[in-house]
């Protein structure tokens, strides 16, 4: 189900085992929260975080008899799927007693977590609920709340401008209103400008992976234009990515395998190395040949261009690089 009908459910009752997941960190801490505080389970609950995660001790602890006549609650969070097996021992158990309730946050991809599911049924005693990234309208209606609940004086154009700032991303939205509350004043525009650093550089970066990945990105480039980002940095920020590319590029073919510090000089994170190296090895060595030959033309369009041509020739620039890959 989604988080209207989930909202509904709650006001009838509560379920014993739910599954949160999709696209929106945010929410999926909001609901665990939210069970936290409504079963007064605080400070008896067992929190199983990522590398904490071990089923014998969620299993066990389902199991005993509640201390004091409080709440069974276990909270697990990962971006790693559980069993399904051990899913439903975990389900069932939370069931079988009035005092017991299993929230499992998963934090993997959503396409990946339609095989939870099935743990997760009405049948079972349980329930799933897929989130989606917010558009602004939502974006902006749960920040109202969050920044109401804090006693925050902020107005509908500022909180746009913050969501505008951090990407659309709520969790950093709602831990941004935290700090802000602290002035003890009400916030603007300027202020946000002045106090929330901006996640471009981020934004950037997820532009040229879908760029390579031959995903739309209009939409994007438009988004970081709005953001403050100027046409030249968007070229070098291309530049500099399309360098690394074929850096990945260069050293596989020459040695088999991919090692970021002997490329870069400095590892990087495993996902992102594996992710720099799958873009790496789905590029030909001519298409970078084009490419490179494509940014040289373009950098030189672009430099003489008047200031209204410039914003044209970056969208022209990096539809025309896409169609290379």
């Amino acid at each position: 189900m989604y988080q209207r009908e989930f909202d509904q459910k709650l006001k009838q009752t509560f379920p014993k085992a739910v599954l949160l997941y999709g696209d929106n960190d945010y929410l999926i801490d909001y609901y665990i929260d939210f069970y936290k505080t409504k079963l007064d389970a605080k400070e008896s609950m067992l929190t199983l975080y990522y590398d904490e995660w071990h089923f014998e001790q969620a299993k066990n602890y389902l199991s005993q008899t509640s201390l004091f006549g409080g709440t069974n609650l276990v909270v697990v969070k990962h971006d790693k799927k559980i069993p399904k097996k051990e899913l439903d021992q975990l389900v069932e158990l939370a069931n079988k007693n009035s005092d017991n309730y299993f929230v499992y946050g998963y934090e993997g991809a959503a396409k990946d977590a339609k095989g939870l599911q099935s743990a997760f049924t009405d049948k079972k005693g349980g329930v799933w609920v897929r989130f989606f990234e917010p558009n602004i309208r939502d974006g902006i209606a749960v920040l109202q709340q969050k920044a109401q609940n804090i006693q925050l004086d902020i107005d509908h154009y500022a909180l746009q401008h913050l969501m505008l700032l951090l990407n659309n991303n709520l969790a950093l939205c709602a831990n941004e209103l935290d700090k802000l509350a602290i002035l003890g004043t009400k916030v603007t525009g300027k202020d946000i400008d002045r106090l929330v650093y901006s996640t471009a550089p981020l934004a950037t970066e997820q532009l040229l992976i879908d760029l390579f990945n031959k995903k739309p990105i209009t939409d994007t480039i438009t988004k970081l234009l709005d953001l403050g980002e100027d046409e030249a940095s968007l070229l070098r920020s291309t530049q500099y990515f399309v360098n690394q590319i074929f850096l990945f590029h260069a050293y596989i073919k020459l040695n088999g395998h991919v090692d970021s510090a002997a490329i870069l000089g400095y590892k990087l994170p495993k996902q992102i190395e594996e992710q720099k190296a799958q873009l790496a090895l789905r590029v030909k060595s001519a298409s970078l040949l084009k490419i490179y030959e494509h940014l040289l033309e373009s950098e030189l369009a672009i430099k003489r261009a008047s200031a209204t041509q410039k914003e044209v020739l970056l969208y022209s620039m990096l539809i025309k690089l896409q169609g290379y890959l």
